[in-house]
């Protein structure tokens, strides 16, 4: 296999970080197509076209170097999945990882979108959000603060919508925030099991006072240490066995309303412990939480142990011990009594307790089409789309069910092993269909990447020339 080498014509092709483009095209198209359709996204320092070293045929495989990241972000989102020429297959851009790494990054990857900055400690999340929301569309702000204290350690996060909104915002605000993407401290870890990335090496090693600085504090709560207890609190801490983002934790357990707080916990390395703290505003969310999602499968095979955590509330007094106890009492009961209970009942402090419909084997928010039945097994293929799954795959039951509600389906395989799997179509018409609603969205938890398979290899000169 030929190794790709980088004609040295620029000092640092990874300076800036991810300025750099990957890009996935037809064999025909030329430098000048590209140059073309890339250079109103900003100055472009060069352009490299793989070639063959015998046959000095193009690879189909290019690199675009801009001057700025923004720039670079900006061009894949608008780039990605558009055609540059005539008769030629859709293109794929990713954004180039380092040399070192050999990997790339795309539209879809959130590591793009988090930004990490050092901020006044006077600042809410709001004055947070107040000051970056001019780069684009924030999807929240997090202030870091001392879990004993509760005073900010002068530490947030900004996620945006898109990669060229946070490097946009780390180009161009205030240096005094130090803004730098937020990424896993370890390249062993993913992207979901390290949420809350530190700061990259060489910002910490620049400040001996931020080298020691996790995310969670070495004491956090862990299972185990003698915080979890029988008493039930307001405070619930989530332990499970797969990776799970502070996204999938904080949207599971916000379908219970009043939750305040959630955060994963890390040891004092910053590595995911693989758990959560969630924290409800009342009691009565937080018993509906325990009872409905402990031992909940989420993603399927994957067991949530939910407990109680002491909370320091001081329940020593008589109305106060008497006060939890008739909260726990009236909520256990509309827990087990149907779905009637939450309509009946009230607390003492005047809360109604939420209605929580039982999760369906299928929880999205993909508006899906109605179930259809599966193509005949001998039918032909026409169309092939490759699934990637985040963290794991989910069963082929379940990818069957959502899958074939586009029509046409003819089967689905997982690559024994990998978090990937072929979704096999008799209508590229519905396979289409599938990937423009699907690619992107979380089933179950889990995250979907679909795009268009290559096509088989006896197929592969008769696909070419019908693009």
């Amino acid at each position: 296999m030929e190794e790709y080498t980088f004609r040295p014509s620029t000092d640092s092709l990874d300076d800036p970080p991810n300025s750099r483009l990957f890009l996935v095209t037809s064999k025909s198209v030329s430098e000048e197509v590209i140059r073309e359709h890339f250079s109103p996204f900003g100055e472009i320092q060069d352009i490299w076209v793989v070639k063959d070293k015998q046959t000095k045929e193009s690879k189909g495989v290019s690199f675009v170097k801009f001057a700025k990241s923004s720039q670079a972000c900006r061009a894949m989102e608008e780039m990605h999945g558009k055609c540059v020429a005539e008769g030629t297959k859709p293109i794929k851009v990713f954004i180039a990882q380092s040399r070192a790494s050999g990997s790339h990054r795309d539209v879809e990857d959130e590591e793009l979108t988090r930004i990490f900055v050092m901020i006044p400690k006077s600042f809410t999340e709001e004055d947070l959000k107040e000051t970056f929301k001019g780069y684009g569309d924030i999807e929240y702000c997090i202030i870091i603060k001392n879990k004993t204290t509760g005073e900010s350690k002068g530490l947030g996060y900004v996620r945006f919508h898109k990669p060229s909104q946070a490097a946009t915002a780390i180009e161009n605000c205030d240096k005094t925030f130090r803004a730098i993407l937020a990424e896993p401290r370890t390249k062993n870890s993913s992207a979901d099991n390290d949420y809350f990335g530190s700061m990259r090496s060489d910002h910490m090693a620049s400040d001996p006072a931020m080298s020691a600085y996790s995310f969670a504090d070495g004491g956090s709560y862990a299972m185990g240490d003698g915080r979890c207890s029988d008493i039930i609190t307001r405070c619930l801490m989530v332990a499970s066995r797969a990776s799970l983002t502070q996204e999938q934790v904080y949207a599971l357990f916000d379908l219970i309303p009043g939750m305040e707080y959630c955060e994963m916990q890390r040891d004092p390395y910053g590595f995911n412990k693989g758990q959560a703290m969630v924290r409800y505003n009342n009691l009565g969310s937080a018993v509906y939480a325990k009872e409905k999602l402990n031992g909940f499968e989420f993603p399927p095979g994957n067991r949530l142990v939910v407990s109680y955590v002491d909370d320091g509330e001081d329940r020593s007094s008589p109305v106060g011990k008497m006060a939890m106890q008739l909260v726990a009492a009236q909520m256990m009961s509309m827990v087990w009594n149907g779905p009637a209970g939450p309509q009946l009942m009230k607390t003492s402090a005047g809360y109604s307790a939420p209605s929580v419909p039982q999760l369906p084997r299928v929880q999205t928010d993909v508006p899906l089409p109605p179930l259809r039945k599966l193509a005949p097994a001998d039918s032909r293929v026409k169309e092939r789309l490759f699934v990637v799954f985040n963290p794991a795959p989910l069963p082929v039951d379940v990818l069957e069910d959502v899958f074939c509600r586009f029509g046409s389906l003819v089967e689905v395989y997982l690559v024994p092993g990998r978090n990937v799997g072929y979704i096999k179509y008799g209508e590229r018409k519905n396979a289409n269909d599938a990937m423009a609603a699907l690619h992107g969205k979380v089933v179950n938890g889990v995250k979907l990447k679909v795009m268009l398979a290559d096509p088989p290899k006896e197929e592969s000169h008769k696909r070419q020339r019908t693009y």
